[in-house]
């Protein structure tokens, strides 16, 4: 294992020895390539500089108490980018390729899979990227999906603890109908803005509300958004919000703890009624939520008023990282044990 303060790691990219990279070309995928470059050689004219075409997936791997590796619903992700791919004319991933694909770079790179006591976990990032020329505006004809993989901590630095947020009423992350059900850089772009200005203000991440009627709940920032009361774990549906596997899981989680589950419009209004409410997804899987400051009417939402995260949260999230990390019985056969 390499030596790296691993209990001190933030969320950022560190260099690994190796990624994995696959070409399409003739309108088919090659062979999975080994690499140890660091960048990408692409045409100027290339889809992805130009057009925005391309889109990615996160999901991790862990080390685990037996010594195992494991990684966590790697054929969601897969699955998901076939949606993307679909959704902005990419070659889709076959899903085996995409499963040999990650497995490859993690186990050549296994030496910088954070230690089991660590609270770290070695980040995939699977992309695919337009690389043929084209300069009118039509899909490329050539595409390179590439696997990367980078040790890292938790996504906020205040980790399980809950954190301030700010409701964005002055941008929006995606359009109606537009690419927030998918994941594609350009929406994350476009929620770069907003980010900076809450980040200026003293929040840790910002809330959506949805692009159409700014009445109800969309996402939180990169991830989506949660509420809790009356024993029912309640999330938004919007056509705009993008369906994370976190969330998924969660709410499976919820059910078989005796909750009712609701994935519905959720109207700004609902904050108030709300006995716990937070973010999750990969990075994070759950981060608590303990202010929600409306910049624009100053009116302001509080929980976690002790400080800590609520009940129903703090189990939800020890038990889905106790699956993760092999330390609860896998039941809905989520997670893959690599060979080593």
């Amino acid at each position: 294992m390499k030596n790296i303060d691993w209990k001190n790691l933030p969320f950022g990219y560190l260099d690994t020895d190796y990624n994995i990279r696959c070409y399409y070309k003739n309108g088919k995928w090659g062979e999975l390539e080994i690499s140890s470059a660091k960048h990408v050689d692409i045409h100027i004219a290339a889809t992805c500089l130009h057009y925005g075409q391309e889109c990615f997936e996160g999901l991790k791997a862990f080390n685990c108490k037996d010594g195992k590796i494991r990684i966590f619903r790697w054929e969601d992700n897969a699955r998901r980018m076939q949606t993307s791919s679909q959704g902005i004319l990419l070659a889709e991933m076959p899903v085996e390729l995409f499963g040999e694909a990650i497995k490859k770079a993690v186990l050549l790179n296994k030496e910088y899979v954070p230690p089991y006591d660590s609270g770290a976990a070695l980040y995939i990032r699977p992309i695919i990227i337009g690389t043929g020329p084209e300069i009118g505006v039509k899909p490329a004809i050539e595409y390179l999906f590439l696997v990367l993989v980078t040790p890292v901590g938790p996504y906020f630095k205040e980790g399980f603890n809950p954190v301030n947020i700010m409701i964005s009423r002055k941008y929006d992350r995606a359009a109606p109908e537009g690419t927030g059900h998918i994941k594609v850089g350009g929406n994350y772009a476009g929620s770069l803005l907003s980010m900076h200005e809450a980040h200026k203000k003293g929040f840790a991440n910002v809330l959506f509300l949805d692009p159409r009627a700014k009445k109800y709940l969309d996402e939180c920032g990169p991830a989506n958004f949660f509420g809790i009361k009356d024993n029912t774990y309640i999330t938004p549906y919007s056509k705009s919000i993008l369906p994370s596997i976190t969330n998924k899981s969660l709410m499976t989680l919820a059910e078989g703890m005796g909750m009712k589950v609701e994935r519905r419009v959720v109207p700004i209004d609902e904050l108030e009624t709300f006995e716990e409410v937070g973010a999750c997804g990969t990075a994070a899987i759950i981060s608590p939520i303990k202010l929600i400051f409306d910049d624009d009417t100053g009116k302001a939402y509080e929980y976690c008023k002790d400080g800590k995260a609520g009940p129903i949260s703090s189990k939800l999230y020890n038990k889905l990282r106790a699956i993760q990390y092999g330390d609860e019985p896998d039941v809905h056969k989520w997670v893959t044990v690599l060979e080593m």
